[in-house]
């Protein structure tokens, strides 16, 4: 009966959650106190509470201070050079704006928030690929894989909900999992290289002398006259007195470059692009006088929390100290940059509080162990010893086809359950549930993919006939090598 019982609280959870009748919070919540007031033991769920959030609230210390970190850095200017320089690395070759997207994309992947990233990266990239008439969703799916490996950052949220669910250190599942999210990571910035190639043979090079970013587009400049041309497969060439706006509209086909003064090209601006800005270069929050410190925190940090040295909540609870302390010494100054990232900090705190109620149950109640029995006893007997490999080739569909949240407080225990059954550890299921984080991140499940293919103008069925193949080939990728180094 509890295992029954257990797979139906996990079943309506998913069911309210995907068919958003429910909030994840109020889902995570609601559902496991109904059951557990169905299997009897109603009397015991103040018990399974508080003993759940007690074993999460270092995970929720992590991710409350880690967003507020990040989002000071983006605040005072830390990513804006890495933005510039990749924009003038980028010029006007379609390969190299490709790569610049996956690079850019993973750096500011950093602050482990989907949505600031896209918004980021589109923004900075969007005008490139319109002025050159490449393929959008090259933009969008480059971007949502990149993220998708760096999304397993401990403060991103898997990995966070992986040692929730599991009762384990984010620590001790991420960094182990590394030299894998690496290799990962690495397969990315090849196959964007590649899809840069075939860009630029569809398209063509166009040779500039110089790159001008400016705040709202980027505006291609040949100095003194001198010739803006497309190499053969990208059409017809043109000769810029000042400003090339070249575009191409498919192999052996081009527009003739147009020769316009700066200013020109300003007042000929497309209306679309002036709504991505990208970093406002004029913020109020930008601090240039403490670059050097902002990097140097960021690097220390990150080194410290590779390192161990402390642990992850308590290195992101003094980091945020002193980026608001130092950034912002005035009071009223640190009260408007926490509210400024309030939303995100509520939810995702709110959520890791709020699974304590449903680990609690699943766990306190026995229906978690009934339904491992249950799935030990459907594997086959040769793969219980492969365990972690199962759960890595399982994550790609479950992620993709359920949120998050479904996956690693609904699915991961009972995995985890079934793995120890065969001698496999915890660690190594959570790692290894880590691994379709990058088909994931392309889900329509995700909310920030919204985000994405809107600010890019895409239609979100392109940009997944497009995505799923690259992303899932990364996740084998990293699957592969997790094995390959004996993390899996």
């Amino acid at each position: 009966m509890l295992t029954i019982l257990g797979f139906a609280m996990i079943a309506t959870f998913l069911v309210l959650i995907m068919m958003k009748k429910m909030s994840p919070i109020a889902a995570l919540v609601l559902i496991p106190a109904l059951f557990c007031v169905i299997v009897g033991k109603g009397a015991h769920l103040g018990d399974y509470v508080l003993e759940g959030v007690g074993q999460l609230a270092p995970t929720a210390a992590m991710l409350m201070f880690a967003i507020v970190y990040f989002g000071v850095m983006i605040d005072v200017g830390l990513f804006d050079p890495i933005v510039r320089a990749i924009l003038r690395f980028c010029k006007a070759d379609p390969m190299r704006i490709v790569v610049g997207t996956a690079v850019l994309a993973a750096i500011v992947s950093l602050d482990g928030d989907g949505s600031t990233t896209f918004m980021i990266t589109v923004s900075a990239m969007y005008p490139l690929y319109k002025r050159l008439k490449m393929s959008l969703v090259v933009l969008t799916g480059v971007a949502a894989t990149a993220n998708g490996v760096m999304n397993t950052l401990p403060w991103g949220g898997p990995t966070a909900r992986a040692a929730s669910a599991l009762k384990l250190d984010a620590a001790d599942i991420f960094v182990p999992m590394i030299p894998a999210l690496a290799v990962g990571l690495l397969f990315v910035f090849v196959l964007a290289y590649v899809l840069g190639r075939r860009e630029r043979t569809r398209l063509g090079y166009l040779s500039l002398d110089e790159v001008l970013v400016t705040e709202n587009e980027t505006v291609l400049v040949g100095a003194g006259g001198a010739d803006v041309t497309r190499t053969p497969g990208g059409g017809s060439a043109g000769t810029a007195a000042g400003v090339g706006t070249g575009t191409g509209t498919g192999a052996g086909e081009g527009e003739q470059a147009t020769g316009k003064t700066a200013h020109d090209a300003a007042d000929d601006r497309d209306t679309d692009d002036e709504t991505f800005q990208g970093l406002d270069p004029h913020r109020e929050t930008l601090r240039p006088r403490l670059y050097w410190f902002n990097a140097g925190l960021t690097v220390a940090l990150l080194t410290a929390m590779i390192m161990e040295l402390l642990p992850i909540p308590v290195l992101f609870l003094i980091g945020a100290a002193l980026a608001l302390t130092v950034n912002f010494p005035k009071m009223t100054e640190q009260k408007a940059r926490i509210a400024a990232h309030a939303d995100n900090v509520l939810n995702v705190s709110g959520m890791v509080f709020a699974a304590a109620v449903f680990t609690g149950v699943l766990t306190g109640t026995g229906m978690v162990e009934h339904m491992a029995d249950w799935l030990v006893g459907a594997i086959p007997e040769g793969m219980g010893p492969h365990m972690g490999i199962v759960t890595g080739v399982l994550s790609l569909p479950l992620t993709y086809f359920m949120s998050n949240d479904g996956f690693y407080f609904g699915v991961l225990p009972v995995l985890a359950e079934a793995g120890s059954a065969h001698g496999v550890s915890s660690l190594e299921i959570a790692r290894a549930s880590l691994v379709g984080q990058p088909l994931h991140m392309s889900s329509p499940l995700v909310p920030a993919v919204y985000v994405l293919v809107g600010m890019a103008k895409v239609e979100f069925g392109d940009h997944t006939k497009f995505t799923v193949k690259w992303a899932a080939l990364t996740c084998l990728v990293v699957l592969g090598a997790g094995i390959l180094f004996g993390i899996i």
